[in-house]
């Protein structure tokens, strides 16, 4: 969580950061920060919905948001490439962005080499969106996922461009290394296959009082309240493990390691 942050803190101007009540040590990790970055606003929230209430003031206004969850870091150089290029105007005419992502289920701090599947062949993880190509988006329960976005003439949920059909993985400001594989907070086990239940999978959209009731309202009206955690691995091994398996040097996404886990 801690390098997720760090790796994206000259590239956005603001940076809003929401914990869902998280029981290990995000918050705690993410007020330390706050107090080493003037651009965080850091909150917690039982409701997953105000991580896109959030976002909604810019809505209409010539921003672009980058969505990072904490299993993804970016190349603060390349990100530093494309704030200019954006700010010149690149990519003004598609409402999103998309780029080369390597699923990592290998990262050696020491030697510096990150091991998985890229995307393509596998499934891309990046969220850049430009905020000036819609009029409102709100009724999100799950950040940039979906909701009511009304789009200004010209563009529409498909106006994108994808970045890994014009670079390759070393010249993509925007790539990522995605490691869903991996430990990555202090409550996953310390061996064996590491799997994270998504909003959509655990249902937890609400952590609250009423958050519980509609959870068990809607288990007993069906067979699930959500995906088991084996489906979610099965799920995420189809998605993000497809080609070839490839190493690549992950130096550009370590230059600011912060110790701790989440």
């Amino acid at each position: 969580m801690a390098n997720a942050i760090r790796n994206v803190s000259d590239f956005c101007d603001v940076i809003h950061v929401v914990d869902h009540m998280s029981e290990d040590r995000t918050w705690e990790i993410v007020r330390s920060l706050a107090a080493e970055y003037d651009n965080l606003d850091v909150r917690r929230s039982r409701t997953s919905a105000v991580a896109h209430k959030l976002l909604e003031q810019y809505a209409g206004t010539p921003t672009w948001v980058l969505g990072v969850d904490g299993d993804e870091l970016y190349d603060p150089t390349g990100l530093t490439q494309l704030r200019t290029q954006l700010q010149e105007g690149a990519h003004a005419d598609v409402f999103r962005v998309k780029a080369h992502v390597l699923n990592c289920d290998g990262l050696d701090v020491e030697s510096r080499q990150a091991v998985g599947w890229l995307a393509p062949p596998s499934r891309p993880v990046t969220k850049l969106f430009n905020f000036a190509a819609v009029e409102s988006w709100t009724r999100s329960p799950d950040p940039l996922q979906t909701g009511d976005a009304v789009f200004r003439p010209g563009f529409h949920w498909e106006s994108r461009r994808d970045l890994a059909t014009e670079t390759d993985w070393r010249s993509d400001p925007l790539r990522c290394l995605h490691t869903c594989f991996l430990r990555r907070s202090s409550l996953d086990p310390e061996s064996g296959p590491i799997v994270r239940l998504n909003l959509d999978e655990s249902r937890l959209y609400d952590r609250g009082p009423i958050g519980r009731v509609k959870r068990r309202l809607r288990a007993r009206g069906s067979s699930a309240s959500g995906r088991s955690t084996d489906a979610a691995a099965n799920w995420k091994q189809e998605w993000y493990a497809r080609g070839p398996k490839v190493a690549v040097d992950a130096s550009p996404f370590l230059e600011r390691d912060a110790q701790g886990f989440g």
